[in-house]
C-alpha cells in the first residue's frame, strides 16, 4: 500500500472542499433521521467536519496517524467534536452491529485489490442498521494523481508509477461491477461526478 502518512505530512490537508454531493446527501441524511455517521477514510477531515458541523454523532476513521492529527486540529478550530479512530477498511471494523445510521467513503475504498475492497463492503453492511444511507466513491479512471504511467497487478486493478499517488493500487470500477459489489443495497442515484468518479447514493436493503 501506498503511504498517506507521507502524503498527508507533506502536502498537509489535501482536500479542502466537500466532495460535491455532500450537501443533497446531509439533507437525505437529515430527512432519515439519520444520527450516528461513520466516515470511513476521513483523511484529514473535510467531510468530518461538515457533518459534525450539522449536528450529527460523526465518526471519523482512518489509516493515517498524520490525517487524524489534522482532522482533530481542524474540529478544535471550529469547536466541533467527533469520535476519532485509526483503522484500516480492508480489516475487521471495530464497531458492533448496526451500529451506524450512515456511512460515507469519500475517494477511499477502491485503493486495493478487489478481494479486500468487498470485504471491506461487507463490513460496511455489517456496521450499517437495515435502511441505513450509504455514500461512496470509487474512480473508474486508471491515472488518478496526475499518473502518466501505470503497471497492472490484477484484473482492473492498477498502481500509479508516478504522480500524487505512486504507488497506491486503484482498483478500477465500472458502473455493472459497482452495481454488482453493492447488491445488498437499494441504489437512490448512480452517476459520474467530479475527479473521475462513480458516486454511489443508497440504502442497505
Amino acid at each position: 500500500m501506498g503511504d498517506w502518512e507521507s502524503i498527508f505530512k507533506v502536502q498537509g490537508k489535501v482536500f479542502l472542499k466537500p466532495q460535491e454531493d455532500m450537501k443533497k446527501v446531509i439533507q437525505l441524511m437529515k430527512k432519515e433521521k439519520v444520527k450516528r455517521v461513520l466516515d470511513l477514510g476521513c483523511g484529514t477531515g473535510r467531510h468530518t467536519v461538515m457533518l459534525a458541523k450539522n449536528g450529527f454523532d460523526v465518526y471519523g476513521t482512518d489509516i493515517s496517524d498524520e490525517g487524524l492529527a489534522l482532522t482533530k486540529e481542524w474540529l478544535n478550530k471550529y469547536g466541533l467534536k467527533a469520535k476519532l479512530k485509526k483503522l484500516s477498511c480492508y480489516k475487521k471494523f471495530p464497531f458492533k452491529d448496526n451500529f451506524f445510521d450512515a456511512v460515507i467513503s469519500i475517494q477511499v475504498i477502491y485503493h486495493n485489490y478487489h478481494n479486500k475492497i468487498k470485504y471491506c463492503i461487507s463490513e460496511i453492511e455489517r456496521v450499517l442498521k437495515s435502511g441505513g444511507v450509504i455514500f461512496i466513491t470509487v474512480t473508474y479512471h486508471k491515472n488518478r494523481g496526475g499518473a502518466t504511467k501505470t503497471k497492472v497487478i490484477e484484473t482492473r486493478t492498477h498502481i500509479p508509477l508516478d504522480g500524487d499517488e505512486k504507488g497506491l493500487p486503484h482498483f478500477i470500477y465500472n458502473k455493472k461491477i459497482l452495481e454488482q459489489d453493492f447488491k445488498n443495497f437499494r441504489i437512490i442515484d448512480i452517476h459520474k461526478g467530479l475527479e473521475n468518479h462513480y458516486c454511489f447514493l443508497g440504502k442497505l436493503i
